[in-house]
């Protein structure tokens, strides 16, 4: 079984297994079609179960073969044109090539005898990230898992530097429309269930200021600490981004911590032609950024950046055999000094040969693609009368509804949109997202892929029309509940 670990004598070995692994992948991404098959649970579950672990085929040659039936024929495939779902991007190729080598390499990036100049390229990357943001000197950050980490982190640090030990008083401020990992945060760090003020937003899905300030007085007024005020750079289901500089100004006026998710907004950090969308960022205390998000990274790869380093002291923990705190004095850097996790893969290399191969423009000129693809979409969708569509996009997120001429019962409506989504995702012609809005069922385009065009985006509103339609004419046997 020796022959199957990688080192000196293997090379040779390893060379011959990946290079057969990547042609796999490589022929399926030319011959892919369409971005789903449609298959369903029921029909690749038992090809999953009836395989026994505990006889191994013994040859890479015939794993692979079994890997195309149970995973590679079938995937999701993200690269396609018309994958127009959840914040799933496709990938750089420089990316990639980097995560080969960081899986191959094996760096753990918690203490430096284990990832040397992993470490400092990692913070070189942080570095980088703070500048673009405009956080100041003092300003760091470590890479995550993915938002919802940075998150939790963000709030741990508020929390801490909220300086009580009542928790019970402590109350979270964000928008109505923020991402859900900020009240899975404020669970996990033992805050009640009130601890969340949800903060009306308008027509355009942002954050209200007036609301806000409201809420930032009536805290005031019953005794309780506003510890952060979270807003949004990029909303999950809309794309929208909270007035950033007002809530600055209103964090400073209150002394409460400001944080910034900006997950999927990031990508503006490297924009050509949008970066003025997220002026006032620079003022947070913390922001959150995916790069696997807008900056089409593969998963993971996520930091959490702070104004202040000393804050991330809130995260620190020392352990005798991993990072006694003599180190500390010894200048030697240890980046689990900083970070919820302990063992953590080396994501920041595949950002690193993304820019040493493309550059921040080339990144930001992918991104300005698929912020003005989506400006066209809306163009498309508010000039066809099938269709309500919601917001204007500020990013690459279209949000809206198929409406029927001859139909006006809205939950029957709400049935032919879910209908619609299912029966796309079954046929595998293309995929789409859904969400609700003021409690009825919507479609959504999520826009991450500068190679879907205009013509993809008529093709699949053709495509929605055609299954509600089909839906609504009661020629389906199997309707939407």
């Amino acid at each position: 079984m020796r022959s199957h670990l990688l080192n000196d004598l293997t090379a040779e070995h390893y060379r011959r297994s990946v290079t057969e692994g990547v042609e796999r992948v490589a022929a399926k991404l030319a011959t892919t079609d369409r971005p789903f098959t449609g298959v369903t649970v029921d029909a690749l579950s038992p090809l999953i179960d009836g395989i026994d672990l505990d006889q191994p085929l013994h040859d890479t040659t015939a794993v692979l073969d079994e890997l195309e039936d149970v995973y590679l024929r079938d995937a999701v495939y993200f690269h396609h044109p018309r994958y127009l779902a959840h914040l799933n991007c496709p990938v750089v190729i420089p990316a990639v090539l980097g995560e080969a080598v960081l899986t191959a390499v094996n760096s753990s990036l918690d203490t430096w005898d284990q990832s040397a100049g992993g470490t400092l390229i990692e913070r070189k990357l942080i570095d980088w990230t703070t500048a673009r943001i405009g956080l100041g000197e003092a300003a760091d950050g470590v890479f995550t898992s993915g938002g919802t980490q940075s998150n939790l982190q963000a709030l741990l640090l508020a929390r801490e530097e909220a300086k009580t030990d009542s928790l019970a008083e402590l109350r979270i401020l964000a928008s109505e429309v923020s991402h859900f990992s900020v009240r899975k945060s404020a669970k996990l760090l033992g805050l009640g269930q009130d601890a969340v003020v949800s903060v009306p937003v308008g027509q355009d899905k942002r954050m209200h200021t007036v609301a806000l300030a409201h809420e930032l007085e009536r805290c005031r007024r019953d005794g309780l600490i506003p510890m952060a005020v979270v807003a949004t750079a990029g909303t999950t289901d809309f794309g929208s981004i909270d007035p950033l500089p007002e809530i600055a100004e209103l964090c400073e006026q209150y002394g409460v911590w400001m944080h910034v998710d900006a997950a999927y907004g990031c990508g503006l950090l490297a924009s050509l032609k949008h970066r003025d969308r997220i002026a006032g960022i620079e003022r947070a205390d913390s922001v959150t950024v995916d790069y696997h998000k807008s900056f089409f990274q593969p998963v993971s790869s996520s930091a959490l950046l702070v104004r202040d380093a000393s804050t991330l002291r809130h995260a620190t923990y020392h352990a005798e055999y991993l990072n006694p705190r003599r180190m500390v004095t010894e200048r030697i850097p240890n980046q689990v000094d900083k970070s919820l996790q302990t063992t953590r893969r080396f994501d920041a290399l595949k950002l690193w040969m993304t820019l040493r191969t493309m550059g921040a423009d080339g990144i930001g000129e992918l991104f300005d693609e698929v912020c003005d693809l989506a400006a066209e979409g809306w163009k498309l969708l508010a000039a066809d009368p099938r269709f309500d569509v919601v917001v204007e996009p500020t990013l690459s997120t279209l949000v809206f509804r198929y409406i029927p001429a001859a139909v006006t019962d809205p939950t029957e409506i709400d049935r032919a949109n879910l209908y619609a989504r299912k029966a796309l995702f079954a046929s595998g012609d293309a995929v789409v997202a859904g969400t609700k809005v003021g409690g009825r069922h919507h479609l959504k385009f999520t826009l991450l892929n500068p190679g879907t065009t205009t013509a993809d985006i008529a093709a699949v509103l053709d495509l929605i029309a055609g299954h509600a339609e089909q839906y609504l004419g009661g020629e389906s046997l199997d309707r939407a509940s």
